[in-house]
C-alpha cells in the first residue's frame, strides 16, 4: 500500500510541480555554472547506495559532507541556494527518486555514503532495512538541528509506530515546518 500511496502522489506531484521544476531549473542554470541537478551517494535500504538528485544550491568544488560539517557553509551556496534550502525547493527532484524505488515519502533521511557513525547507529537498531525517505519523523521534530543520536532514536521510533496514518501524519508536519521553514540548515 505505501509504494502505492507514493506513486500516486509522486506522479500527480510531477504534473503539478513540472512548470515550478522547470522555473527552478532555469534560475539554477542562469545563476550558476555547472550542471542544474547535484547527483548525492545515498544509502537506502539495506545499505545499499543509490544517487539522488537535489537541485544544485552549493557550488561546483563544495567537499562531499554535511552541511554542518563545513567550516563557512554559507561561503558555498549559489547566489540562490539559501533560497532553495529555506524554500525545501532544492528537494524537488528526489520525485525521481520515490518513482525508481530508491525512496518513499516518508522514512529516514538517507544518509550522505560517507555518514559512517549514522550509518553504523541505524543499522544496529535496524532502521537500515527501511526505504529512505523524502521526510521523516526527525525532520519534524528538530531535522538539520538534532546530533545524530537523537535523529537515530526517532528513526527507530518511526520503524516501531509506522504505518499509512503514521505517514500521513509526518506529511502533514513536514508541510508545516516547510512553509514555517523552521530547522533548515542555511
Amino acid at each position: 500500500m505505501k509504494r502505492l500511496f507514493d506513486l500516486f502522489v509522486a506522479l500527480c506531484a510531477a504534473m503539478v510541480l513540472a512548470l515550478p521544476v522547470v522555473l527552478v531549473a532555469l534560475a539554477v542554470k542562469l545563476t550558476s555554472q555547472g550542471p542544474v541537478l547535484y547527483w548525492s551517494d545515498r544509502v537506502g535500504r539495506h545499505n545499499r547506495i543509490f544517487r539522488m538528485p537535489k537541485f544544485r544550491s552549493m557550488r561546483i568544488g563544495t567537499p562531499a559532507v554535511a552541511t554542518h560539517l563545513l567550516a563557512h557553509p554559507g561561503a558555498y551556496l549559489t547566489p540562490i541556494g539559501s533560497f532553495l534550502r529555506k524554500s525545501s525547493l532544492d528537494e524537488l527532484p528526489q520525485l525521481w527518486s520515490i518513482l525508481v524505488g530508491d525512496m518513499s515519502f516518508v522514512g529516514p533521511r538517507p544518509a550522505l555514503f560517507n555518514q559512517d557513525d549514522l550509518i553504523a547507529l541505524r543499522t544496529g537498531c535496524g532502521v537500515h532495512e527501511l526505504v529512505p525517505g523524502l521526510t521523516g519523523w526527525a525532520q519534524v521534530n528538530g531535522r538539520d538541528e538534532l546530533p545524530i543520536p537523537q535523529k537515530v532514536k526517532l528513526d527507530e521510533e518511526y520503524l516501531r509506530r509506522r504505518s499509512f496514518m503514521f505517514d500521513l501524519r509526518v506529511l502533514w508536519l513536514t508541510a508545516v515546518k516547510v512553509l514555517r521553514r523552521d530547522g533548515v540548515s542555511h
